[in-house]
């Protein structure tokens, strides 16, 4: 029996990429979690020599969530980002004296998750107004950013 894929997941997958899989890792893991806007910018920015083959992933599995799921690029969140190891080319290099000297090429596999978050919302509020508590949840909408609204201290 297969898996059930979650409904509002679409996924994008590179594989033989010619990159040590830790080289990409490091790349992979500043932006997972991150919407699908801020990924691009990151990985525009980023000195990596992974970044061009993960942003064009990224690119690729938002195509995919516009063209075949219809869904809105703005909502789209890195869910899932793994990278494994391929298959690592191997060649011999000519030395000294008649000697060989191998080479190992290393590739790896990437796939990219994104998953839509207006679902969830548009769940969420359905499901509120379905049990009439619409009412006392958005009664007192205080604001609990730890980060915009003055830190740990700010008590309104």
């Amino acid at each position: 029996m297969r898996k059930q894929k979650p409904y509002g997941e679409v996924y994008a997958l590179g594989q033989h990429i010619s990159m040590s899989a830790h080289k990409a890792r490091r790349v992979i893991d500043q932006i997972r979690g991150r919407s699908y806007e801020e990924t691009l910018m990151i990985l525009e920015l980023m000195p990596y020599r992974a970044c061009y083959p993960i942003f064009k992933l990224v690119y690729s599995a938002a195509a995919n969530a516009s063209h075949n799921m219809g869904f809105n690029e703005a909502s789209l969140v890195i869910s899932k980002a793994e990278v494994n190891e391929g298959t690592a080319l191997k060649k011999w290099k000519p030395r000294a004296r008649g000697r060989g000297y191998p080479i190992r090429r290393p590739t790896c596999h990437i796939r990219i998750v994104l998953q839509d978050t207006s679902l969830y919302e548009y769940e969420e509020y359905f499901f509120c107004l379905k049990k009439g508590e619409w009412k006392n949840k958005y009664k007192d909408m205080t604001c609990h950013d730890m980060y915009n609204s003055g830190g740990l201290w700010d008590k309104k």
